[in-house]
């Protein structure tokens, strides 16, 4: 890890009313290819992305990586949410997180929950995302075909095909997008990254590569 430096801080989102935490890797020396934000499911948090050394996997790949703890959860626990669990967020609330941490444009890493949070983002603010990489995320159900086949960012859906539930649903709604290409991830679950760490770090460096 002697390529690598990482770091946590605190960043302020007026709605929260409280500090959410991140953890952040780049590379030691040089500057970052690009940024990237990584976002987490309901029972996780950015622990999990530097448990499995996605924070790490990223910064040896020459990227700039913050994951969050998002708001009631994780680290950032006294964070208020900006809306109710598998309700659409705010456009704004990503996008004031990517500015704040000087993140634009950013790679958006979304599993599960944390739809809620990206995919509004993507639909309002796809000029500041540099490419999107849905897992299984909740809330495509709330978007229309025509809003999906909308958005030209380059996205890689990720999922489990243990996964029949989310995975699959999100697929569907996910297939519209303009500019995809799907990566399924044999015998792992909703969580396919835990599950398969390392075929997940190859889908994600050989995308990043194709940007």
């Amino acid at each position: 890890m002697s390529g690598v430096r990482m770091t946590e801080g605190s960043v302020q989102v007026e709605i929260c009313k409280a500090p959410l935490f991140y953890r952040q890797s780049e590379p030691a020396s040089g500057d970052a290819k690009m940024s990237v934000l990584l976002l987490h499911g309901i029972r996780f948090s950015s622990e999990n992305w530097l448990n499995i050394g996605t924070l790490e996997t990223l910064a040896e790949a020459g990227c700039r990586a913050v994951a969050i703890d998002l708001p009631e959860l994780g680290r950032s626990k006294s964070a208020k949410a900006p809306a109710a669990v598998g309700e659409p967020a705010p456009a704004g609330f990503l996008k004031e997180i990517c500015e704040q941490l000087s993140l634009i444009p950013t790679v958006v890493i979304s599993p599960s929950l944390s739809g809620m949070y990206s995919l509004p983002f993507l639909m309002e603010h796809q000029a500041v995302i540099r490419a999107y990489i849905p897992i299984a995320p909740i809330c495509t159900d709330k978007f229309t075909t025509e809003q999906f086949q909308s958005v030209k960012v380059p996205t890689l859906i990720v999922y489990g095909d243990q996964d029949a539930q989310l995975g699959e649903q999100s697929l569907r709604n996910l297939s519209n997008l303009a500019n995809h290409r799907v990566v399924v991830m044999k015998g792992a679950g909703h969580p396919c990254y835990l599950d398969d760490p390392d075929t997940w770090h190859k889908a994600l460096t050989d995308f990043l590569k194709t940007l």
